[in-house]
């Protein structure tokens, strides 16, 4: 059953269509496997019985049979993160008050995970309404990183981070509005995708003004999460912003000679690090060199402060926005944790002319960005500006002596790239002194999300840290 669980998910897709495993024993491996190791990790929240899920098993095995398959993801077992919403499967959005949701459809992505033959056993852990990039809420608790149990899986998507690196699910959706899909990957030492907006579409009450958050695909490998996205991926009418149907193929490139990759770092010293993570992330730029590409240190020549104020407004505005019925509801809001009710209070205060002086920092980030791209290929920041920290704090307070003033200002090295909209892939960078891993941002330019892919998987071949797995597993 080990052996079924370390294959890829594009490997285990081959050997059930080739008959060489079942889908049956699949589901038995994978759910062994979370038997064995969840208690310890909390990523997998909501798992449902064991009977129903290997009778779909076996209906999968029967198809295969009589020559039919729904897609590449036939017969694969899938938990969606708890933010997303999954036809008859609890939802909670890790909070209180949704604790017995059970919404009567899927979300874009899911029906289309469905479509293409995934077998959805569960969730995946998740922070309350997706806040804050460390995954405890108040239905579950808290997710722990498998390097270090005493330490923080990261988040939003921290469930699915933790859930790859233990071998319980062989691929896995994220959604990422400040680094959730980023985030979690470097801590969990595995691969995260941000696509460019619009790329994956999905449902929601409000369409034209929330251009931050998106859905998309994490795995152990870069072939798994190209694979997914393939599936996620396209336009969709419900959601007016997604973008047209074009080939999403991951094909390999041999050349890199003349690609020019940026390193940001810490935009100059405006971003503080803990100690070994910017050196860290830096050694990993000589994995490009060793490509051929050219890599040379950029500075971004735009007041980051600036662009800090701009996110902030942003998600004041977006959050009080989404929340808004919640918080009017005295029951709902006394569940809410006070990182919600802040967001919330000061979305409640901003004006219009706020909002579109926030507007106005991003396009002036935009237009920057595209001039930096006129030098470089591809940029790359660091993931995270620290390691997994403990799991009994609720966010770092401090970084390097410097005095985090907000919740997630401690994640402040991924905003750029989500206020620009651009493609990202994480990937790691190796671990720390203490056995940690970190990660890197690999950032594209508009739309170029295979482009991004691509070098990915260049810098992935030419690297063993993916296959160092955690003591848990």
């Amino acid at each position: 059953m080990d052996d079924i669980t370390s294959l890829s998910a594009t490997t285990l897709s081959r050997a059930i269509h080739s008959r060489h495993v079942s889908c049956r024993a699949v589901m038995e491996a994978y759910l062994a496997r979370i038997e064995a190791l969840n208690p310890k990790v909390n990523a997998i929240v909501s798992l449902r019985d064991t009977a129903p899920l290997l009778s779909e098993a076996d209906a999968a095995d029967r198809a295969l049979s009589a020559g039919q398959t729904r897609g590449w993801l036939h017969g694969i077992p899938f938990a969606v993160k708890d933010l997303s919403e999954a036809k008859g499967l609890r939802c909670t959005y890790g909070s209180r008050s949704y604790r017995d949701y059970v919404p009567d459809f899927d979300d874009i992505h899911v029906e289309r995970i469905r479509a293409a033959g995934a077998i959805v056993i569960g969730k995946t852990n998740a922070p309350e309404m997706g806040l804050g990039s460390h995954t405890y809420n108040g239905v579950f608790g808290a997710t722990r990183n498998p390097y270090d149990l005493g330490r923080s899986a990261g988040g939003s998507s921290g469930g699915a981070g933790a859930a790859l690196a233990t071998r319980m699910v062989a691929v896995a959706d994220g959604s990422d509005m400040m680094g959730s899909l980023r985030n979690p990957a470097a801590f969990n030492n595995v691969v995260g995708f941000r696509p460019s907006f619009g790329r994956v579409p999905s449902l929601g009450s409000e369409l034209y003004l929330g251009q931050h958050a998106v859905n998309g695909p994490m795995g152990r490998c870069v072939a798994d999460v190209a694979a997914l996205l393939s599936i996620q991926a396209g336009y969709d009418a419900r959601d007016p912003l997604s973008l047209p149907d074009e080939a999403l193929r991951l094909e390999a490139r041999k050349d890199w000679s003349g690609v020019r990759i940026g390193w940001l770092g810490d935009y100059g010293g405006h971003l503080p690090f803990e100690p070994g993570v910017l050196e860290l992330c830096r050694d990993a730029m000589t994995v490009f060199s060793s490509l051929g590409a050219s890599v040379s240190d950029v500075t971004a020549r735009f007041e980051m402060e600036r662009l800090w104020w701009g996110w902030r407004t942003y998600r004041h505005f977006l959050v009080a926005g989404g929340q808004a019925a919640d918080y009017t509801d005295g029951d709902k809001r006394a569940e809410m944790k006070p990182e919600m009710i802040w967001e919330i209070e000061n979305g409640r205060a901003l004006s219009a002319a706020d909002v579109l002086a926030a507007s106005a920092i991003r396009s002036d980030w935009y237009r920057h960005v595209l001039e930096l791209f006129e030098t470089n290929d591809f940029l790359v920041l660091p993931a995270a500006q620290v390691f997994p920290f403990d799991v009994d704090l609720d966010w770092p307070k401090e970084i390097a002596g410097r005095s985090m003033d907000t919740y997630h200002r401690w994640m402040e090295v991924v905003i750029g790239p989500t206020m620009a909209g651009l493609p990202v892939a994480a990937m790691p960078a190796g671990f720390g002194t203490a056995g940690l891993p970190a990660g890197i941002q690999i950032i594209g330019r508009p739309r170029a999300d295979m482009a991004v892919l691509q070098l990915a998987a260049a810098y992935e071949a030419r690297t063993d840290w993916l296959q160092r797995m955690p003591a848990v597993a």
